[in-house]
């Protein structure tokens, strides 16, 4: 299932079929009612609904004419000021085609955007606001400048409940003619972490082999960590036995194929069952967090992994 056929084949038309983000959801529909719409700030992590709800809005305003009256951007690739002088002011300046009197701009991940290209996008915001409203989408507000937040309603998005990607999960399955069980459905939301995206391309993945999907196909497709092996990991940690222990960590990455960050999130995922003092808790948590750091940054994944486990039984 391609993510072209999941546009057109899926995607909601009306706002009540939106899965998750009710408050948000309200507010901006009564914006929609009333032909009134702000500039809006939509700010969360990935895979959540906001490129999804600007589409409804676009299709909600202006019906059969939205390709015309909707411009949507991606700042990651256009960062620069020239795309806000150019192509952003030209489609601003002119007027709309449908009943609406004013266009709508969509420009995701703002957050990309160049403090000067913000500066300038912050003027057009304001000059042509009878004529064009935006709506901007980021992952990380922090990086929006203060004048762009201040002219916009701002909307935070949140990772979808277990409940809504269960939804989700149950809609999919229902149109692609699929089987999941219950423990798959747990493991596909310990898995996408409320990204819709991420559930998509799991089960995609899942349903290109096989229509029943379990547990263990989604273990496979993730490369998450069997929560056995893992557990006897910490066992032979805690029982300072580093031979055993590093032989099972090489195992773990060499047959099973997964990463340091893999089982460095893994191990925090099954140190609440780790019979261990809490103060060691804290030290092994910030262990976790330094190797981590450094593989990212480039070292010896196997050796940082290593170095990991020495100090973890230094702990217990």
């Amino acid at each position: 299932m391609s993510h072209e056929i999941w546009t057109e084949k899926y995607r909601p038309q009306q706002f009540n079929e939106i899965v998750g983000q009710k408050k948000i959801i309200q507010r901006v529909e009564s914006f929609v009612k009333e032909n009134n719409l702000p500039h809006l700030l939509f700010s969360g992590p990935a895979g959540v609904g906001k490129t999804t709800l600007s589409l409804v809005i676009a299709k909600s305003l202006y019906g059969e004419n939205w390709r015309q009256n909707f411009l949507e951007l991606n700042a990651s690739d256009n960062r620069g000021i020239d795309v806000v002088r150019n192509e952003i002011k030209n489609f601003a300046r002119t007027k709309s085609i449908a009943n609406i009197e004013y266009k709508t701009i969509f420009l995701d991940e703002c957050d990309a955007l160049t403090k000067e290209a913000q500066q300038a996008l912050r003027r057009t915001m304001e000059n042509y606001a009878r004529t064009c409203r935006f709506i901007l989408s980021c992952n990380f507000p922090s990086k929006i400048i203060d004048p762009i937040k201040s002219r916009c309603s701002i909307c935070k998005f949140t990772p979808l409940k277990k409940e809504d990607i269960e939804k989700m999960i149950d809609r999919l399955a229902q149109k692609e003619n699929l089987t999941i069980n219950n423990e798959a459905k747990e493991t596909l939301y310990d898995s996408t972490e409320g990204d819709v995206r991420k559930l998509i391309n799991i089960l995609q993945s899942c349903a290109a082999t096989t229509k029943e999907i379990t547990e263990q196909h989604i273990k496979e497709i993730t490369q998450q960590g069997n929560t056995k092996d893992i557990q006897e990991l910490l066992l032979l940690t805690k029982n300072k036995d580093f031979i055993n222990a590093r032989k099972k960590l090489s195992q773990i990455m060499l047959y099973q194929g997964l990463t340091g960050l893999d089982i460095i999130k893994a191990i925090i995922k099954e140190l609440n069952m780790y019979d261990v003092a809490e103060e060691a808790k804290l030290t092994i948590i910030e262990r976790c967090g330094e190797t981590e750091f450094r593989i990212s940054e480039g070292s010896d994944e196997y050796i940082q992994m290593e170095a990991l486990i020495a100090s973890i039984i230094k702990c217990s």
